[in-house]
């Protein structure tokens, strides 16, 4: 068995860490600069929640829709954000009706693959991206500077740049959404373990190994563009909060 074979898995590790902390980090550095702006919890909410709101709206309708087409009921519908226990920021929310396990989870799983796509969309038609990132790949540091030149002289670049960073940094499901994930992982694991044991395992490799490779890689794909889009804003907004910092003589825990 080569790297090649299982290269997907390992992209997506080495992309989904990183995204996942600098998420968190851009989510907090923006908060802290509306909060120092304007002094006001309710103002930095608010602001917060129409940044983001392209990604919240996908990431609602997501929910919606899947729920729609798994004939699964819904409640209450709601693009407002709210805090709720322990201080967490809830910027929307679907009600769905209990349900089993199986539909509960792809609904929970549908932003995560609306923007995903999206992302991926954007990312390599509307951004173009592929050049810049086969430079960076390949190490031709002299090369960076002109290609991203070119990256950003592409038509309405502005606009595809922040539909791509809010779709991105609102894809993920959340807690409620990941619920029954654990039990479904438990229960494709007891699966593809009984498989293994009939002596299957070869021939998984051998005709599903590069198709879920392939599907693996492209999820490394868009996160290694989610991440980007996060490394680009997470420098010049931690650049303002320090500034506000000395300004107002504040400092956001």
């Amino acid at each position: 068995m080569t790297f090649k074979a299982f290269d997907g898995l390992i992209w997506l590790l080495l992309m989904l860490g990183p995204f996942l902390f600098l998420q968190r980090r851009v989510h907090h550095e923006i908060q802290a600069v509306f909060w120092l702006t304007f002094r006001h919890a309710e103002v930095a909410m608010i602001l917060f929640a129409v940044l983001f709101f392209p990604g919240v709206f996908l990431h609602e309708a997501s929910h919606f829709l899947a729920a729609k087409i798994l004939r699964v009921r819904t409640g209450r519908v709601s693009l407002l954000p709210r805090v709720l226990p322990k201080g967490k920021l809830q910027l929307g929310f679907v009600e769905i009706y209990p349900t089993d396990g199986i539909r509960e989870a792809l609904i929970g799983l549908a932003p995560l693959l609306t923007g995903g796509l999206l992302v991926a969309w954007i990312g390599m038609d509307a951004l173009a991206l592929q050049p810049l990132g086969a430079v960076i790949f390949e190490g031709k540091l002299d090369l960076i500077a002109p290609t991203l030149a070119q990256t950003v002289m592409q038509p309405d670049f502005g606009i595809w740049f922040y539909l791509a960073f809010a779709i991105s940094s609102s894809m993920l499901p959340s807690e409620s959404d990941r619920r029954t994930w654990l039990p479904m992982v438990i229960f494709i694991g007891l699966m593809a373990g009984l498989v293994l044991l009939a002596g299957a395992g070869p021939w998984l490799m051998e005709n599903l190994g590069p198709v879920v490779n392939e599907m693996l890689r492209s999820a490394a794909l868009v996160f290694a563009i989610s991440l980007l889009m996060h490394v680009v804003i997470w420098a010049p907004v931690v650049l303002v909060r320090k500034l506000l910092n000395r300004v107002t003589g504040l400092v956001v825990e």
